[in-house]
């Protein structure tokens, strides 16, 4: 009997956990709808960013956006029970995988990663993202607000309904910020979308003349 009960409660998370598979795309502006509360140090590299009209986003010279900092374009993910994979349209064309096989965070992470390394697991019908091990190069939207190497995001996945994919994000950064910042993005389902090349670096010499 204990063994068909808990056969049971395995079906009924199953059922629980929805299936985020499918082409999104955002909802609304790319920028973050608030603004940190910065250190001072972050605050003055912030200012001095916008300032200089943004004349060395890194995303001019096809370097990665990073966890937070999104585009228009499309965003694919591929769900399986031990692993997610979020591929990017824009950008650089790239991806990150969520891993969900129980393992934690690895002791000797690069600390020079550009997406991080996320673990994941799921809370009801809500799929937890937890990032850490960032390097302190990306910006986290086009108005180039920063960060520092001690980020840590949290993003919590859900799907509403059919048509739409929710994403609260959470970001704590003792050295950036003076307490965390929280948010949410809204994603429409783009069904008859397939995400398609586009490889920045066969325009990069234009973006930075």
């Amino acid at each position: 009997m204990k063994y068909l009960l808990c056969l049971i409660c395995v079906a009924v998370a199953a059922l629980a956990q929805p299936d985020l598979s499918g082409v999104w795309i955002v909802a609304g502006s790319t920028n973050l709808p608030g603004n940190p509360s910065y250190q001072p140090w972050a605050q003055k590299v912030w200012d001095e960013r916008r300032a200089s009209g943004g004349k060395d986003d890194p995303a001019k010279f096809c370097l990665p956006n990073g966890v937070v900092r999104i585009t228009s374009l499309p965003y694919k993910i591929v769900q399986t029970p031990k692993l997610v994979v979020l591929l990017s349209e824009g950008n650089t064309h790239s991806y990150r995988r969520f891993f969900m096989d129980g393992r934690k965070h690895e002791l000797d992470l690069d600390p020079n990663s550009w997406t991080g390394n996320s673990i994941a697991s799921w809370d009801k019908d809500t799929l937890v993202v937890d990032t850490v091990s960032f390097n302190d190069r990306t910006w986290l939207d086009d108005t180039g607000k920063p960060h520092s190497d001690e980020l840590h995001v949290i993003e919590r996945y859900r799907r509403p309904d059919a048509g739409h994919l929710e994403i609260q994000y959470t970001l704590e950064d003792p050295k950036a910020f003076t307490k965390p910042y929280t948010f949410t993005r809204v994603f429409n389902l783009a069904p008859n979308r397939e995400i398609h090349e586009a490889f920045c670096t066969d325009r990069n010499h234009l973006i930075t003349k």
